[in-house]
């Protein structure tokens, strides 16, 4: 089954209150779509709300934690009684840096239960509510560092692998039934999740500039979205190394400081 470009009128992203997912919110912010933005911080999801709307875009926020299974349903729940969703982007994650401390045994477990169990809090119900029209895309933010194991951030790398290799994995399985399926490995953005990082960071990108890639190539449905093609490259050489080479090689890496 071949899916046709087309453009989502109705979104929902988690973590739209700062870094990607606001700008992903901005993106598409226009007279004809409706916006279900998702953070945890009130101040900052309102001022992202309120550019939406200068925009002419029809919004609503939700405050709640990914981690709240519980919480994050009732949310995706409530936004497709108001309008049903045509796309959901699972966006909301941490790192070690944005902790504000190394990968501790504590920022480990809140690493993995965001960038995993918030992930799946968000697409479980989305897919169950998506299945019943028999249409829809999700969108899950994974990470070119989850490509190959990084010494330098050993929780961020496994939990964005857990998310791509899900996330590819629904593609097929998804695809006969007429939801669509794309995860988004991104390399260096600049968000707070990056700026906590003291090392150089190549081909650091905007936030916006990424967000405009994004919202161009989902309208063509593809199983994942890696960019820069450089670090896509050079990501898929690394996963292809052979463990004797590819882990000393990277253990080399910079590390988060404090």
């Amino acid at each position: 089954m071949l899916f046709k470009t087309y453009t989502p009128k109705t979104i929902f992203i988690t973590g739209a209150s700062s870094g990607l997912g606001a700008a992903l919110a901005k993106e598409y912010a226009t007279e004809s779509t409706t916006l279900h933005l998702c953070g945890r911080n009130k101040e900052r999801l309102d001022k992202t709300a309120a550019l939406c709307k200068s925009r002419g875009a029809k919004v609503y926020t939700y405050l709640f934690d990914v981690q709240k299974a519980d919480e994050a349903q009732k949310a995706l729940e409530k936004a497709y009684q108001r309008t049903p969703l045509d796309l959901v982007i699972a966006n909301a994650g941490v790192s070690g840096g944005v902790l504000g401390d190394k990968e501790t045994a504590d920022a480990t477990r809140r690493i993995m239960q965001t960038n995993i169990f918030g992930m799946l809090n968000t697409v479980l119900p989305a897919l169950s509510l998506m299945r019943k029209r028999r249409k829809g895309q999700i969108a899950i933010v994974a990470s070119l560092a989850g490509y190959r194991g990084m010494a330098s951030c050993p929780a961020y790398s496994a939990s964005k692998a857990c998310a791509k290799a899900f996330g590819e994995a629904l593609y097929g399985q998804q695809k006969s039934r007429g939801i669509r399926v794309t995860t988004i490995c991104p390399g260096f953005i600049e968000t707070p999740l990056t700026d906590k990082n003291k090392f150089y960071m190549p081909f650091l990108m905007q936030a916006p500039q990424a967000a405009y890639i994004i919202r161009k190539r989902l309208m063509h449905a593809p199983a994942i979205i890696a960019f820069p093609w450089m670090m896509r490259f050079g990501a898929w050489i690394g996963s292809c190394l052979p463990s004797c080479i590819a882990l000393p090689l990277f253990a080399l890496f910079p590390k988060k400081e404090k």
